[in-house]
This record gives C-alpha cells, structure tokens and sequence, in this order.
C-alpha cells in the first residue's frame, strides 16, 4: 500500500492528513486521490508538487513502490 501524506490546503481538502491507497503509477495515485476526495482536492493537486520517497512525480507513468511514501505539498508562501 502506497502511503500518502497531505500537507496544508492539501489535508483540508482531502479531509485527511494521511491515508494508505493502491497504486503503482502516479497516474493511478492520482486517480483514486480524485475519486475519493473530489474536485476540491483536484483543484488543489495542480499546484501541488507530489513526492514519492523524496522524488518529485512529474509524469502519470512515474512509478511507484508497493511501499512507498508520496508527500502532497501545496506551494508554501514564506520570506
């Protein structure tokens, strides 16, 4: 089970800080974070960066472990 963590704009969303789900490719990952949480998480997720193992996913074929821990984080303002 991939294992996600929402961060900020990303956990208010998805109305959770962290969830496991199935899935081998980003595309899939992103999928399943749509359908389960609908189109206010979507919104969110095209300005987020999302980080498998600490390696940005920029394409829906990007792989992913069967373990792997997938951070979403919404751009952070700061100075």
């Amino acid at each position: 089970m991939v294992t996600i963590r929402y961060f900020a704009a990303a956990a208010e969303a998805a109305g959770t800080t962290a969830e496991s789900v199935v899935a081998s490719t980003a595309g899939e990952l992103h999928a399943v974070m749509v359908e389960r949480h609908g189109p206010a998480l979507e919104r969110v997720l095209a300005r987020c960066a999302v980080l498998s193992d600490g390696a940005r996913l920029d394409s829906d074929d990007d792989l992913l472990a069967p373990d792997a821990l997938v951070d979403v984080l919404p751009p952070f303002a700061g100075g």
